[in-house]
């Protein structure tokens, strides 16, 4: 049965299937040793041979579901053209996986990482409004109007967020930081920092907790584990 070029790259864990769309257009992948460059073009998996990086890619029989807790000065992709470390660097295993959404460099926390193509664009697609709970420790003490700011939506630059959920966890009167928690569904760049920052709270740290119903736990800065049965029963039913 043949499928798209992008999409049977993806179910092989290249990349995600909007990365494989990139890399076809730059002239990256041969079909029967032909440069393909056409995104609609259609492979048969049983005949053709596809190859990308100068090896043929076949699909992947085995799947990987992993969770990981992002140290602070880690970039989330899989390469990076600065030489800084990423979150590949970190887990090692032998699938060719990638991350599922984005963690900012100098944030700490839950990452989803895999190498199944079609549930990456099933998670990120925007009909699947995950909530995304993260606890920051800010300046200032944050008010009960300052919540209410967050449940309206903030301008953060030509852009009103969607509603979102601010809970006060502790405040230091010494240190004059309170730690809150946060939760969204969208994934905007810097999301959380820009909104803190619009209502003049300047984040000093930031650690995603959870996605979904997916929670990070115990798991330390740095390690990772396979996600468990109940875990990924969940991820499916999406």
């Amino acid at each position: 049965m043949e499928e798209r070029l992008q999409k049977y790259m993806a179910s092989c864990g290249i990349a995600s299937r909007r990365k494989c769309e990139e890399l076809i257009l730059l002239g990256k992948v041969k079909v029967n040793g032909n440069i393909i460059e056409e995104l609609g073009f259609k492979v048969n998996p049983l005949e053709d041979i596809v190859e990308y990086d100068g090896r043929v890619i076949t699909k992947e029989e085995r799947k990987v579901y992993i969770m990981l807790n992002k140290p602070e000065d880690v970039i989330t992709s899989v390469k990076d053209e600065k030489d800084r470390k990423t979150v590949i660097d970190i887990v090692k295993v032998n699938e060719r996986i990638f991350p599922i959404g984005r963690l900012d460099y100098d944030s700490s926390g839950l990452i989803l990482l895999t190498n199944d193509g079609e549930l990456y664009n099933k998670i990120i697609h925007p009909r699947v409004e995950l909530d995304k709970k993260y606890v920051a420790v800010v300046k200032g003490e944050v008010s009960l109007d300052d919540k209410e700011k967050f449940e309206s939506g903030i301008d953060i630059g030509g852009y009103i967020t969607a509603p979102a959920k601010l809970k006060m966890l502790e405040y230091s009167h010494r240190k004059d930081l309170s730690t809150i928690e946060v939760c969204i569904h969208e994934g905007k760049n810097r999301q959380i920092r820009k909104m803190c920052s619009a209502i003049n709270h300047e984040v000093m740290s930031l650690k995603r907790v959870s996605i979904g119903n997916i929670r990070l736990g115990q798991l330390k800065k740095g390690e990772y584990r396979y996600l468990n049965d109940e875990e990924m029963k969940y991820l499916m039913s999406l």
